[in-house]
């Protein structure tokens, strides 16, 4: 047992004002209920990590593991603790204990007294246990039932009512009964195409004794009712908990410069207190996204003081205006759906988020710096926490927060229908109050989104004409409408008025399919549709809310799971194991491969090369969209973590290793722009896109190159407007390949924009004209050489696909990656490892598609 420090302010802020707040994460024991011996038990945690310390099981995520663990979410479990309390806290009128997380369903003994019962993985739980604690040794109890237990008879009262479409319920024993929609619990857990099926049980977020006399500040919300460059206008709610009358001073500071904002005198009632106190702070520091400004953040101290008590709350915010925009268009065919922060349009760049781990208990604080710093790093301004995961921890969004990171935030609904009524909708109701108000005060969050893909599901994947053929479409489309349409926004309104809600994603309108010219779009016709990638240049919709194209981790990653080379093959037993979309998604990698590349051989070759198209997919997705600014204005690629090692559609895999489309698209989501793109009417045109606040003015430089040499330069003065996308140079590709004498598949073509502001970098970027397959490539030479820590890569022709590792070391990490270079050019980059000068040069390894290296 510890002194808590920061554990409270991350998941219920103002616990940490009693004056006894003491964290029970020591001296756990835990067994199956059905056993008798007991064993070392880690809290926060999981029973299967519990169990993987014991050596009960082997790791699930190596090998066929995941299927031998299959057992112990059918089997109840125990935990027990026995702590100390002082005769100091006992005097205190008030003990409590609070639970931050169960999982899922549970009951709470202490001193042998029921104390609680929780049937909800994402709310917080609360007992008042000043009538059962004494001094010296007192004894608490969870049993963690099991939740295939709890849950199949309801499955059996509405056999395959509840559409849960990721639910692999069939790897779990359980045939087709998909018991995930009942449960309010991680859904992801139940498995998707990207994660394992591993339903886990324990208390996976802290457990904490308080004790405190008089008063208490249970909430502050500080809720900005207008905000621009010259004045924040601030109504600041104060929620005081009081066991008796008094009169108590309010007061609200400035910690940085110890400026008073506000000062009111109360009469406090015993019971509940809701205080407001109003004030302004004159030409703020305003909060600003990642690429725009300083993410600035204030630090404001509540204090509630008389003669006889002082109690203070601290708390970090943002002053920033932040609005979704839906208007109609001018001719009534569609809606715009942008955000504006601080009164300026903003373009979202980012990825769709989940769980950083199946066991989410040991996502450490370096898991969440490390994924929000690769985020910042490839210039990403939002990220999605998708609706089949949880309500991150308090970690996350703090450091979005820090680093200028807008969040979409799902509740946690996905690819399911759900029995929303009676007693299942009122622990909902409270599951959302929870989290809306437990994260309203972070500047990050910029929207409350009700669910994941349910109404296109409804409306497009075939459930509505599968309900209304059982006859029950009625009242599952009530129940859907009730939730989404009523109790959330609700919810979001009262406890986070100024907070848009947007009911499902994608979304156009209350009783239709998702439509490309309104709302958020979800793209999947390259991919799932199996259109070619150069599809992505010609759709349109206003705002990309999920897309992506799958790819194999490194082999590195893969040997952590799969060590033996027998394995390596991609329709391995193991490997299909950590192929969530079946042998389709393997079929449809190939396919995509042998378009774009052809065949690659060798398993190796397959994973460089399978990455390599990622990447070359995800950087034409983000192009498009953002040369499309202004009538487009969002692109979250679908994803950038993973929550084990697979193959995915993720940008860095478990392990945080950033795979080709990480490094590719950092300068498609730069905030400057270079993008040749030639049209369907053989037109190459360049645009340049600007998110900076003021305009740009340049050189611009076209030039055309074969893989041996230039054969062409043309140079242009530009200039593009403030926060827009220009068409800043077009030409008839057969002219310019004239030109240049040379043809289609000879042609690579750069171009390179360097604005005329004094110590700015120039950006460029490559265009092709054909597929890779079919573009004629001399061979390459490259030469490598390191000095420290600096790489450098020199070519005498050009270079597709640089890939710089080291052989056998897990830990390394270099500033670029997945290069191109053109002929006679070099790049030096900086590597991050452990390992000697001369360990690097020994175990440097280098591939480039028809390159050798010397």
């Amino acid at each position: 047992m510890k002194r808590l420090l920061g554990i409270a302010s991350f998941f219920f802020p103002l616990l940490a004002v009693a004056q006894h707040t003491v964290e029970l994460n020591t001296g756990w024991t835990f067994r199956q209920e059905r056993l008798q011996n007991w064993h070392p038990a880690t809290v926060p945690g999981t029973v299967h990590t519990d169990l993987m310390a014991l050596g009960s099981i082997a790791d699930p995520f190596y090998g066929l593991n995941e299927r031998t663990v299959q057992w112990i979410d059918k089997e109840d479990w125990l935990y027990d603790n026995h702590f100390s309390i002082t005769a100091e806290q006992q005097q205190c009128s008030h003990r409590e204990l609070t639970f931050y997380g169960l999982d899922t369903y549970a009951e709470v003994w202490l001193n042998d007294s029921l104390i609680l019962k929780a049937d909800n993985m994402f709310r917080t739980w609360h007992a008042d246990i000043s009538h059962l604690t004494h001094v010296g040794d007192n004894h608490l109890r969870v049993r963690l039932n099991s939740p295939i237990r709890i849950d199949l008879p309801k499955w059996q009262q509405f056999p395959n009512h509840y559409h849960a479409s990721s639910d692999q319920s069939e790897n779990g024993g359980l045939l087709d009964r998909r018991l995930s929609p009942f449960i309010r619990k991680a859904p992801y857990h139940y498995g998707w195409d990207w994660g394992p099926r591993i339903v886990t049980l324990g208390i996976w977020r802290p457990v904490v004794f308080s004790a405190w006399d008089r008063l208490t500040i249970r909430d502050v919300f500080v809720e900005q009712t207008e905000v621009n460059r010259k004045r924040a206008d601030v109504q600041h709610h104060v929620t005081i908990e009081a066991d008796r009358d008094m009169t108590a001073t309010v007061i609200v500071t400035d910690s940085a410069t110890q400026q008073r904002l506000a000062t009111q005198t109360v009469t406090l009632h015993r019971g509940t207190n809701h205080v407001t106190l109003p004030y302004t702070i004159r030409n703020p520091r305003l909060w600003w996204t990642n690429g725009l400004g300083e993410p600035h953040l204030y630090t404001l101290l509540t204090t509630v003081e008389n003669t006889t008590v002082n109690t203070q709350s601290s708390i970090k915010v943002g002053l920033r205006s932040l609005q979704l925009h839906r208007e109609p268009d001018p001719d009534g065919n569609g809606e715009s759906f942008y955000f504006t922060l601080n009164g300026e349009k903003l373009f979202m760049k980012g990825a769709n988020y989940i769980p950083c781990d199946v066991f989410l208990p040991r996502v450490s604080d370096s898991v969440y710096q490390r994924t929000i710093a690769d985020a910042v790093a490839v210039n990403m301004n939002m990220l999605r926490v998708w609706g089949g995961g949880v309500y991150e921890d308090d970690r996350f969004y703090k450091l979005c927060d820090e680093n200028g990171i807008l969040v979409w935030q799902d509740f946690m609904f996905a690819c399911s229908m759900y029995p929303a009524s009676g007693s299942f909708l009122d622990n909902i109701r409270q599951e959302a109050i929870d989290n809306v108000r437990r994260l309203r005060n972070h500047p990050c969050l910029a929207l409350w989104c009700g669910n994941n893909e349910v109404q296109d599901a409804w409306f497009s994947w075939g459930w509505k004409r599968q309900s209304e053929q059982l006859g029950h479409a009625d009242r599952l489309w009530a129940e859907y409408k009730e939730l989404f349409f009523r109790t959330l926004p609700q919810v979001v309104e009262q406890y986070a008025p100024h907070t848009p809600y947007l009911p499902s994603s994608p979304f156009a309108t209350y009783e239709g399919r998702s439509q490309l010219t309104r709302g958020d779009y979800h793209y999947w016709e390259v991919w799932h549709g199996r259109k070619p990638i150069r599809e992505y240049n010609k759709v349109r919709a206003r705002f990309f809310s999920e897309y992506g194209m799958q790819s194999f981790p490194e082999l590195s990653t893969i040997k952590r799971f799969a060590p033996d080379p027998s394995d390596w093959d991609i329709s391995s037993d193991v490997m299909m194991a950590h192929q969530r979309g079946g042998t389709h998604a393997n079929q449809l990698i190939e396919s995509y491969l042998r378009t774009e590349y052809g065949r690659p051989q060798g398993f190796d070759t397959l994973l460089y090369v399978g990455q390599l198209m990622q990447g070359d997919a995800m950087k034409t997705a983000v192009e498009a969209h953002r040369r499309d600014k202004g009538y487009c204005w969002g692109s979250l690629l679908w994803q950038i973590n993973d929550c084990w090692p697979v193959a995915s559609w993720s940008t860095r895999d478990y392990y945080g290793r950033w795979k080709a489309a990480h490094y590719m698209v950092r300068p498609a989501m730069a905030d400057i722009l270079v993008s040749p793109i030639q049209t369907e009417d053989s037109i190459l045109h360049l645009f340049i896109v600007n998110d900076r606040l003021a305009p740009v003015s340049g050189q611009l430089t076209v030039e055309v190159y074969t893989s041996a040499e230039r054969r062409l330069t043309l140079t242009r003065r530009v200039k593009v407007g403030a926060n827009s996308s220009a068409d800043v140079w077009q030409s008839p590709t057969a002219q310019l390949l004239a030109q240049a004498g040379v043809s289609p598949e000879q042609a690579i073509i750069h171009a390179e924009f360097q604005p005329d502001e004094a110590g700015s970098r120039a950006y460029s970027n490559n265009y092709i004209l054909v597929y890779p397959k079919d573009l004629e490539q001399q061979p390459a030479h490259l030469t490598i050489a390191v000095n420290g820590n600096s790489v450098t890569v020199s070519t005498d022709r050009y270079a597709r696909g640089i890939y710089l590792s080291l052989d056998g070391d897990d830990s390394h990490h270099f500033s670029d990656n997945f290069f191109d270079l053109l002929p006679g050019q070099q790049r030096t980059v900086t590597l991050t490892t452990t390992l000697s000068p001369s360990e690097v040069k020994h175990k440097m390894r280098v591939k480039s598609l028809g390159s050798r290296v010397d």
